[in-house]
Order: C-alpha cells, then sequence, then structure tokens
C-alpha cells in the first residue's frame, strides 16, 4: 500500500498488457469511419463505458413505435424493485386494455393474468394489450403511468424523450431518440441483469396461442441478447439490439428502417462495426482500495481510497498498451469525512485522449480524533505548513 502524503500527489499505474495483438499490421490499423446505415438516426454504443462509437440524427425526436416498452418495461422493473409490485401479482383485464389495437398477447377482459406473464406478453410478444393493462395496475389508468415514464426519463438524462402512452401506438407530442433509448437500454440492462433475460426468448406461449419474437437478430446472431422491435407507418421499422462478445457488451439503435430484414441488418452491420475496431476493458474494480492517504485529526491516520463502481474504457482495439492512469489526491484532508465523499480522481489516458476521468472516494467513514489527536495533527500541519514556505 502506498502512502500519499502531500498534496496532488501523482500515481502512476502501469497496466499490464491483456494480450499481445494478433500481428504488427492489426496493432496500426486506424480506425475507419463507422458504415452508411439507412435509417432515420442510429447510434452505437459501449454498455459499460457509455462511448458513443458510431451515430447519425441520435438527437433527432422521432416517433417510436413499440420501442416506447423498453421505458414501459423499465417502470415496471421499478416496481418491482421497490417493493410496490410483484410478479405473482394479479392483474385484471380492463375492457380498453382488451380493445387495445395492434400487436396483442390476446388476454380477455375480466380474466386475471399475473404481471409475470403480462411482461412476457410485452417484451415477447409486443403486446399492447399488456402494456395498457400493466399501466392500468400500476398507475391507475395510462396517462398516469405515462407521467411516471416521463420522471424516469428526466432522472435518467433522457433530455429529447416525451411519452403519452405506454405501447407505442401513434399519439401527438410523444418521441424520443436514438441517443436516449440507448441511455435507457444502458440502465435496464445495469438494474436488472436477472430480468434483463427474458429479452433474449424467442417465443412466448400464452393462451394456447404460441408467439416469436420478432427480433430476427436472435435467430441470426448468439451474441445478441435483446431488445426490443418496433413499427408504425409513422415511426418506420426500429430496433434497439444489444450484443456481448468478449466481456464486451454493445447497444445499438436504429429508427426509422426501410423493412423487418432492413432494420436487422443495418443494426448487425452496427454491432459488427462496433466489435472488429473497438474493445472494452475492466480497468480497477469499485469499492475496492486503490491508495491509502494521510487524514489529518481523525481517530485513524490514514483514509482508504477508490471508486464507487468497476471503472471500464472503450478503446480502439490494440491499444491496451497506451493506457495510462494517475491518481490526484486532494490535499490537507481533515476529518469528519464521510464515506463516499469525493476525495480526488482518477483519470484514464490513452496517448494524450482522456478516455476516463472517475472520483475517487472514502471508502469508509473517519471520524474526529480525541481532543489530543487533533491537537497533535493542528501541530504537525503547522510544520508541514513552514517546511513547505
Amino acid at each position: 500500500m502506498i502512502l500519499l502524503k502531500n498534496f496532488y500527489v501523482f500515481l502512476f499505474f502501469s497496466l499490464l498488457i491483456a494480450a499481445t495483438p494478433a500481428n504488427a499490421e492489426d496493432a496500426e490499423l486506424s480506425i475507419p469511419a463507422a458504415p452508411t446505415v439507412a435509417a432515420s438516426g442510429y447510434i452505437l454504443v459501449s454498455h459499460d463505458t457509455g462511448k458513443v462509437l458510431a451515430e447519425n440524427n441520435a438527437d433527432v425526436k422521432l416517433a417510436p413505435a413499440s420501442l416506447t416498452k423498453i421505458m414501459s418495461v423499465y417502470v415496471v422493473f421499478r416496481e418491482i424493485s421497490n417493493g410496490h409490485l410483484h410478479l405473482d401479482d394479479l392483474v385484471t383485464i380492463s375492457k380498453k386494455a382488451w380493445e387495445t389495437p395492434g400487436s396483442r398477447m390476446f388476454i380477455e377482459v375480466g380474466n386475471q393474468v399475473k404481471v409475470e406473464d403480462l411482461l412476457m406478453g410485452v417484451i415477447i410478444q409486443s403486446g399492447n394489450d399488456a402494456s395498457v393493462a400493466l399501466a392500468e395496475h400500476i398507475a391507475g389508468d395510462e396517462t398516469t403511468f405515462a407521467a411516471m415514464m416521463n420522471q424516469h426519463a428526466e432522472r435518467l438524462g433522457m433530455k429529447n424523450s416525451h411519452f403519452e402512452d405506454s405501447n407505442g401506438l401513434p399519439i401527438e407530442n410523444h418521441y424520443t431518440t436514438a441517443r436516449d433509448l440507448a441511455i435507457l437500454t444502458q440502465a435496464l440492462i445495469k438494474e436488472f441483469p436477472d430480468y434483463y433475460r427474458w429479452f433474449s426468448q424467442k417465443e412466448f406461449t400464452f393462451n394456447n396461442i404460441v408467439q416469436h419474437n420478432r427480433n430476427q437478430l436472435l435467430s441470426r446472431d448468439e451474441t445478441v441478447d435483446g431488445v426490443k422491435t418496433g413499427f408504425t407507418d409513422a415511426a418506420g421499422y426500429c430496433l434497439v439490439a444489444s450484443a456481448l462478445r468478449n466481456d464486451m457488451r454493445l447497444i445499438s439503435v436504429v429508427m426509422g428502417a426501410s423493412s423487418p430484414n432492413a432494420r436487422a441488418n443495418e443494426n448487425q452491420t452496427l454491432l459488427n462495426y462496433g466489435f472488429r475496431f473497438f474493445e472494452a476493458h475492466k480497468l480497477y474494480q469499485g469499492k475496492t482500495s486503490l491508495a491509502e492517504a494521510r487524514i489529518w485529526k481523525g481517530d485513524t491516520k490514514n483514509v482508504q481510497l477508490g471508486l464507487a463502481e468497476d471503472l471500464y474504457v472503450s478503446i480502439p482495439r490494440s491499444r491496451y498498451s497506451d493506457l495510462k492512469a494517475v491518481i490526484n489526491i486532494d490535499k490537507k484532508i481533515t476529518a469528519p469525512v464521510k464515506e463516499g465523499t469525493k476525495l480526488g480522481t482518477v483519470n484514464v489516458t490513452l496517448k494524450d485522449e482522456v478516455v476516463a476521468v472517475k472520483d475517487l472516494i472514502a471508502l469508509k467513514s473517519v471520524e474526529q480524533g480525541n481532543f489530543f489527536q487533533r491537537l497533535y495533527d493542528s501541530g504537525m500541519m503547522m510544520l508541514e505548513k513552514q517546511d513547505g514556505q
């Protein structure tokens, strides 16, 4: 453990090289421009870092069609996680839910259906009837549920989104963007990994009717495990896809493609580009000590510093050995310090480009020391100040 005493001490990390490049040619490849994608808007991002690898019209407000249901499902998952809802709760199906047009899971008026079955109907079959049933059960009516959707959108930083219904059927003032959908999908996968597995299911049977997932990539590419398709005349053919290869997860969003095949092909093009030319690395584990710093006037002399969560970077392929990490520690840390208090930063650079900046935090609280400890440290601080002059 390295004791960091002076202010703004820089600690240079040597990052272990995970693997040598396959050949010299690969190491020298520059990243080509992203492929052209035939869509109204699209984006490709690294899930763990949020780094954008390709985009066009990513902030243009577009009709999302059934991609809306990603937010609806996210809201349901949040309600389950906070204990307000349970998977085996029974939902009584209203006439409005039953009458909802478009894709459906064929629920019937007055029947009681488990929340889990309705979720399968939304995720796999894209059931508009199931979306409305869940919205009414959670919020009383769809309008109030849409207000919940908008609150979560604002909290997640989806700056160009507004929802008016739970299913994505055409309605005025209902829109989102490719970037916002990528943000939402990142949150859904990160917060609910146990539930996310449902998005990879290829079929679901309800009421003796077998329906198939419309995401063609689930059958084409074994690394793809989600997420959601959508279509209306106004929105065109849309698809949010996600794939995991060699510990790197990418999320692609294509909105306004010309056909079901086109939306699958364009997403596949984006994913293949990202996996071919980029790689992701977990550099440091969250909640693990990276450094030990002197703390003054505390009931202990040192405070352990680390990151709130794992630190990942997304970089061009075969550039791992060019990474450099630097720790910056605040000067004169004085007790009391609460767990989670920012006390510095970790900066990661690739050559001259900053690729990640994360707060360095106190991993445990440090309380004030007794009178004699504080008095002694006050004297030592004065001596250090005089020595530095």
